[in-house]
C-alpha cells in the first residue's frame, strides 16, 4: 500500500514537472523526432492547455453530476417513477451519439471553441452517474429507511439525512468513471478550436511528429489514472465511514 502511494507521488510529481517545465525532459523525446523537428510542442504552454483541459472536465462533471442524480432523485420518488424509461433514454444520449457527432452537430449552433467540447462532454457524462445514482437509491437496506420513518423523518430528511449520504460511494463510482471518460475524451475538443490538450496530439499528427503525440497522450494518460486512483481512494474513505463494505 504504502509502494504504491509512493510510486503515485513520484508519478504525480513528474507530470507536475513535465508540465511547468517540459523543455527540462527534451532530452528523452529528442530520439522521436527527425529531420530537425522540435521536440516539444511550444504553440501553447502544456501548463495552460492542461489547466484548461481540466477545466472542461470539471465543468463538464459538475453539470452531468447534477442533472443526473437530480434525475435519479426524481424517478425514484413515487411521483416520478413512471418517468425511468424517459430519463434512461435521456442518459443513454451521450453513449449513443459519439463526441465527434455532437461536436458537429453543436458547432453551427454554439460555433467553434468550448461550447461544443462541453455540450460532448456532459452528454457523454451522464450515463455512468445516472445509473450509479440509481442503483444507490434504490437498492439501500429496506430497514434503514424504516428506521427513518419510525423515528418521525420526512421525505426530504430521509433523503438528504439518509439515502444521499449511504449511497454517496455508489454515486461517486460513477462520477468517476465519467471524469475518467471526460479526461480521455476532451482531446477531441480541439477539433473544434477548444484549447485542450488535443492540440498537442493533432499538431503530431499533422506533422508526423511523434514526439508530440506522445506528449499529449502521456499527460493525458498518467492524469486520468492518477484521478482514477485518488477517487477510488475517497470513494473507500466514504463507505468506511458509512459502515459499507466495497
Amino acid at each position: 500500500m504504502k509502494i504504491g502511494l509512493i510510486v503515485r507521488l513520484v508519478v504525480l510529481v513528474l507530470l507536475v514537472a513535465f508540465v511547468v517545465s517540459p523543455a527540462s525532459f527534451e532530452w528523452a523525446f529528442l530520439p522521436l523526432t527527425k529531420n530537425n523537428q522540435p521536440a516539444i510542442y511550444t504553440q501553447n504552454t502544456l501548463l495552460s492547455l492542461t489547466l484548461s483541459h481540466l477545466t472542461f472536465v470539471a465543468i463538464a462533471t459538475v453539470a452531468s453530476t447534477l442533472v443526473a442524480v437530480g434525475l435519479a432523485i426524481v424517478v425514484t420518488r413515487p411521483f416520478g417513477a413512471e418517468f425511468l424509461p424517459l430519463s434512461r433514454s435521456l442518459a443513454n444520449i451521450g453513449q449513443t451519439f459519439p463526441p465527434v457527432a455532437v461536436l458537429a452537430l453543436c458547432v453551427p449552433i454554439l460555433g467553434f471553441g468550448a461550447g461544443p467540447t462541453l455540450v460532448a462532454l456532459f452528454l457523454y457524462g451522464l450515463l455512468p452517474i445516472f445509473e450509479n445514482a440509481l442503483t444507490g437509491l434504490t437498492t439501500l437496506p429496506p430497514s434503514v429507511n424504516e428506521a427513518a420513518r419510525g423515528v418521525g423523518m420526512t421525505g426530504r430528511q430521509r433523503l438528504l439525512g439518509v439515502e444521499l449520504p449511504l449511497a454517496t460511494p455508489v454515486i461517486l463510482a460513477g462520477i468517476r468513471l465519467s471524469v475518467v471518460i471526460s479526461v480521455a475524451t476532451a482531446t477531441i475538443g480541439s477539433t473544434v478550436a477548444a484549447s485542450t490538450l488535443g492540440e498537442v496530439i493533432i499538431a503530431g499528427l499533422l506533422s508526423n511528429n511523434v514526439a508530440f503525440v506522445l506528449q499529449g497522450g502521456l499527460v493525458v494518460g498518467v492524469m486520468a489514472v492518477l484521478i482514477y486512483d485518488a477517487l477510488s481512494a475517497l470513494e473507500r474513505v466514504l463507505m468506511a465511514r458509512t459502515g459499507q463494505r466495497r
